[in-house]
């Protein structure tokens, strides 16, 4: 296996939290699951989990950075070079493939065919060997992603512009079983992508993805949103609009009374403040168009006025 520092690509003074963002990079781009038709990704993935089995444990790290595991985890032995060099003598080239203890010297007893080389006891070898490999360590389990996330799933919740206004509870099912209750944010909009955290698919030994959940605003009898403002057409009766006065005007809350003046027009429109939908910081306005409404009744005496108007305005 290549050097872990290589595979992940950070440096040997990179820190705990760039070889976290290394590896949780290599793992989406080469995860098997978005990779069935690249035979390569599963071995990337698996090289990458591998690296980081070593520089995302502290106590790994250092025992790689010191020479005494190689890349795969596995303990380094080295040399056995001045252990003398007579026949029955141990060669450099028999441990070509250990690194990592070098300059035993002297003090090796001969052995009973009285050959010149070191020759160490059967006891003392299994010493050595058994001592490395608790230093060593464990080796690292392949093929398991640390700090793996999940699969996100996504969601869509409707809610009125009430309960956006009241920034109500409402109860929604994912789609991996779980229910789950949602307060509807301040400063929401018709929509947004809301993340839940955790809440998307999981599995043992993986972190669960999130929830992507929309919101979308239910459309009303009355209002119009407009961001975090409100729009809303109102009918008043026409001696309101001729003589101005106090109209009733509906809210998200609960009604509210409005001034109008004399001779006010069909279409003109009112800024009511602080009466839209709820934002970070406030509330957005409610902007209130008039409609003058006719009398649903004959009245005889419009009708006379209307025509003296109209009689005039022909002269």
């Amino acid at each position: 296996m290549r050097n872990p520092y290589d595979v992940l690509g950070v440096s040997r003074s990179a820190s705990e939290a760039e070889i976290k963002k290394a590896f949780r990079k290599l793992a989406k781009t080469y995860h098997p699951d978005s990779n069935k038709d690249d035979p390569k990704a599963k071995d990337k993935f698996a090289e990458a989990n591998s690296a980081y089995e070593i520089l995302g444990d502290a106590g790994k790290r250092a025992q790689f950075d010191r020479g005494e595991i190689d890349a795969e985890g596995k303990p380094r032995f080295q040399g056995f070079e001045g252990f003398g060099g007579g026949r029955g003598g141990a060669r450099p080239e028999d441990f070509s493939g250990f690194s990592g203890f070098s300059g035993f010297t002297g003090g090796a007893r001969r052995s009973s065919r009285g050959n010149s080389g070191a020759d160490f006891g059967e006891d003392l070898f299994s010493q050595f060997f058994a001592d490395a490999f608790r230093s060593g360590g464990e080796a690292p389990r392949q093929g398991r992603a640390r700090s793996q996330k999940g699969e996100d799933v996504a969601a869509t919740l409707t809610v009125t512009l009430e309960e956006v206004a009241q920034e109500a509870k409402k109860r929604i099912r994912l789609s991996t079983g779980r229910d789950v209750d949602v307060v509807i944010p301040k400063g929401v909009s018709n929509g947004q992508v809301i993340r839940l955290r955790g809440l998307g698919q999981g599995a043992p030994g993986i972190d669960p993805g999130d929830a992507l959940l929309t919101i979308n605003f239910a459309p009303h009898e009355r209002f119009t949103p407009e961001g975090s403002d409100l729009r809303l057409r109102l009918p008043v009766e026409i001696e309101e609009a001729i003589l101005g006065g106090s109209v009733r005007v509906p809210t998200l809350t609960g009604s509210v009374e409005m001034k109008i003046p004399p001779m006010t027009n069909s279409g003109r429109t009112f800024r009511l403040r602080g009466k839209g939908l709820p934002t970070k910081t406030g509330h957005g306005d409610l902007f209130v168009t008039t409609e003058i409404r006719l009398p649903e009744v004959v009245d005889e005496d419009l009708m006379e006025y209307a025509r003296k108007r109209r009689s005039a305005n022909a002269k």
